[in-house]
């Protein structure tokens, strides 16, 4: 972590954000160029009736495909955690799986999610694959990911806490990260504590505007004004 943990009551009000108030939030800020700070359509919200998350940024890379030179298995990565639990909480446990073409295998189903949810991680974001859906939905653990896969096949941990690319974002352990069914972003720690604000602001003028569309006196000139008004 570059700076100490945020309040748990300002984790609480970006959680109680959804994804594209937190991005239109950021904008206002211009501390990034728009196109840049999120993750592509290549990844997915798997449960998206579920609330947003918000949490720091654990990464490691894996591959699922390739068998190991001898035997059956690849030894498990247990030291992994270490690094897990050397970021505050709440936590993200983000994947990234470096095969040629990843999501042979799932890292991440029922056993492994209740594991990480006994380290305070509150969900997984990856390029590859996730399983055992229905009981990871019960368990109130959330995923991103590529794709699903009935099987683990050869999933194993190649190295972890250093930057990772998923979805076409490259993530820094420790960054801040928000998700919902929308998708995943980074939030800029040094601005953070502003986003609530600016998020009310945004979504006051857009209630203004769509009120205006639901009224006898919605016309486009009366439309133009109310929209010169908020950029003024």
């Amino acid at each position: 972590m570059k700076t100490d943990p945020l309040p748990p009551a300002l984790i609480e009000q970006l959680r109680s954000l959804d994804g594209c108030t937190v991005a239109n939030a950021i904008e206002t800020f211009d501390v990034r160029i728009r196109n840049s700070g999120f993750m592509n359509s290549s990844v997915r919200c798997i449960f998206e009736e579920c609330p947003p998350i918000v949490g720091y940024a654990a990464t490691a890379r894996i591959r699922t495909s390739e068998p190991p030179m001898e035997g059956h298995n690849y030894d498990d990565r247990t030291d992994w955690w270490n690094h897990i639990l050397a970021i505050p909480a709440p936590r993200l446990v983000v994947v990234e799986d470096i095969d040629k073409h990843p999501g042979m295998g799932a890292f991440i189903g029922e056993v492994h999610a209740n594991i990480l949810l006994a380290m305070k991680c509150i969900g997984l974001i990856t390029n590859g694959a996730v399983r055992d859906l229905p009981a990871v939905r019960a368990s109130g653990f959330q995923m991103f990911a590529g794709n699903v896969s009935v099987s683990h096949a050869y999933a194993h941990i190649f190295d972890f806490g250093g930057p990772v690319e998923v979805g076409g974002l490259t993530i820094q352990p420790g960054d801040l990260m928000h998700g919902d069914l929308h998708g995943v972003q980074t939030v800029p720690i040094d601005i953070a504590g502003r986003i609530p604000g600016a998020a009310r602001r945004i979504v006051e003028t857009e209630q203004k505007l769509i009120a205006l569309c639901h009224t006898a006196e919605f016309t486009l000139e009366n439309l133009r004004e109310a929209i010169k008004d908020v950029k003024s």
